[in-house]
């Protein structure tokens, strides 16, 4: 499942999005507020100049808000470069066709009666340059901004997929040489057992490895766990139990490839195997205010001499998830009474949003 590369002009945000609206406000007040405080204070008042630029500031940026929204997917298509000269092109427009509407109004007959006349420009030609001046800088300025963000979370992202990459080849040498060493087992006592587990061990290859896929659907790392389940069976026979309650959480969930067969791995290799008479892995998953939750229990032996082990699936996990999803995940482990349990928590995410 190959990414397209992001289009250029993608630094621009959504200017139909209620945030970009906010941040759209926010910036005319700050602009009205610098200008008025720049003005000569002589013909109004400091609040009176500050109301009549505002109401004048909103008028430029809401319209060239609307008419950027609706030239949303041209803009997508053009450079960076064009884009860019595309929405300075607009604001300016803008500001021309509002600044020219203001200067008609306060010398038409209409405002005479009044005092208000004041409050409107008498200069056509500068008041009209200086507003264009003023609005190609504060636009300049927010392009360059939304840029140089644009492009320090991309590099970012590019890290923390580098990232990812460096920690699933890791994982992945682990997963398959304990396998190796379950089948190698196997062909010394059993040699039927361990011609189907070469068959799983394939399917594992198909699946998760040859495929070199970082991420997969939750359906799809359940199915990998499963097989590997089934090689452990082999193995343990009757002493290995494991029970599947999952099908209540999103199958279609975007999760880290090898995340829960490694944690079934821990399971059996730290809680089953060195019991004599076996036991039970317990596998549940549940999803709520959109968030899922896998839960695996295993049971701790008694009395058996815990086995060394490097942590490194939990680690791995936990960072990996991290890496895809920030804060919104979480990977916690611990002993609670006579059981070890390992709780998984990440956001759930359409597989479409990857494509």
């Amino acid at each position: 499942m190959s990414e397209a590369p992001p289009q250029q002009s993608h630094y621009l945000p959504d200017f139909c999005a209620g945030r970009t609206v906010l941040a759209t406000v926010l910036v005319i007040v700050l602009t009205a507020l610098v200008v008025t405080l720049g003005r000569d204070a002589s013909v109004l008042d400091f609040w009176t100049d500050l109301a009549r630029t505002s109401f004048f500031l909103i008028w430029v940026g809401l319209a060239g808000q609307g008419l950027l929204c609706a030239a949303r997917a041209p803009l997508a298509k053009l450079s960076v470069a064009g884009s860019a000269a595309a929405v300075l092109g607009i604001v300016c427009g803008v500001v021309v066709v509002i600044s020219e509407a203001a200067w008609r109004l306060g010398v038409s007959d209409m405002l005479a009666p009044i005092e208000v006349g004041r409050l409107f420009p008498r200069e056509h030609l500068p008041f009209i340059l200086r507003n264009i001046a003023i609005a190609f800088i504060v636009t300049a300025l927010a392009l360059r901004y939304l840029y140089v963000t644009h492009e320090w979370r991309r590099n970012i992202e590019m890290q923390s997929r580098a990232r990812v990459h460096a920690l699933q080849a890791r994982i992945r040498p682990h997963f398959l040489f304990n396998s190796m060493n379950t089948i190698a087992a196997l062909t010394r006592s059993n040699p039927a057992r361990a011609e189907e587990a070469v068959q799983d061990l394939a399917d594992l290859f198909r699946v998760s490895l040859a495929e070199k896929r970082d991420q997969i659907t939750l359906a799809e790392e359940i199915e990998v766990a499963k097989t590997y389940e089934r090689i452990e069976m082999l193995r343990l026979g009757e002493r290995l139990q494991v029970e599947w309650r999952v099908d209540s959480v999103p199958q279609g969930a975007i999760v880290p490839s090898l995340m829960i067969q490694p944690l079934l791995e821990n399971a059996i290799y730290h809680g089953i195997e060195p019991r004599s008479g076996g036991g039970t892995v317990k596998v549940t998953g549940e999803y709520a205010n959109g968030l899922v939750t896998i839960v695996v229990r295993n049971p701790v032996p008694e009395g058996a001499v815990p086995r060394d082990g490097n942590r490194l699936a939990l680690a791995n996990i936990r960072e990996r998830l991290s890496l895809m999803y920030g804060r919104r995940a979480a990977v916690k482990a611990g002993r609670f009474d006579d059981e070890y349990i390992v709780t998984v928590r990440f956001p759930h995410e359409a597989q479409d949003a990857h494509r």
